[in-house]
């Protein structure tokens, strides 16, 4: 598989997300190893991701990366959808919008640019709301203030 489509906030994040991916395809066996290899060691090994149901219902228990195995588990149904959760063992954990595979490529690089900004206070199903909802052509985000589309 190609680099993974991510976007993470520099220096740590201030809202709800802390970036997003943009996966290929709905195969998270395929997608989840090019994702966890490709993060900065820095950030830790990722031993643990846990998963929307509705997005990845027939996620394996488990997944091959490079060196290790990670976990996988279903988030509970009152948590966010479309959010993958990432956990590094002791340097902390990574809340990642999960822009659906077929987004349009202009829609999911604004998606990717907006979850990455650090002062984003938009939750991933706000984020991915807004993006549907972007009729005109025009970016979602400049009624709010936001980040605008170049």
């Amino acid at each position: 598989m190609p680099l993974p489509r991510l976007s993470l906030t520099p220096d740590g994040s201030h809202g709800p997300l802390d970036g997003a991916w943009w996966p290929r395809c709905h195969a998270l066996e395929l997608e989840l190893p090019a994702l966890v290899g490709s993060l900065d060691p820095g950030y830790g090994t990722v031993t643990r991701v846990t998963v929307d149901p509705a997005a990845w219902p027939d996620a394996p228990h488990t997944v091959t990366a490079p060196d290790h195995v990670i976990e996988v588990a279903q988030a509970d149904a009152d948590t966010a959808t479309h959010v993958i959760t990432l956990d590094c063992g002791t340097a902390g954990r990574w809340e990642l919008l999960v822009v659906p595979p077929d987004e349009p490529d202009a829609a999911a690089a604004r998606l990717l640019a907006t979850a990455a900004d650090p002062w984003n206070p938009l939750t991933a199903a706000q984020l991915l709301a807004r993006a549907e909802t972007d009729l005109a052509g025009e970016s979602v985000w400049e009624s709010e203030g936001g980040p605008t589309s170049s």
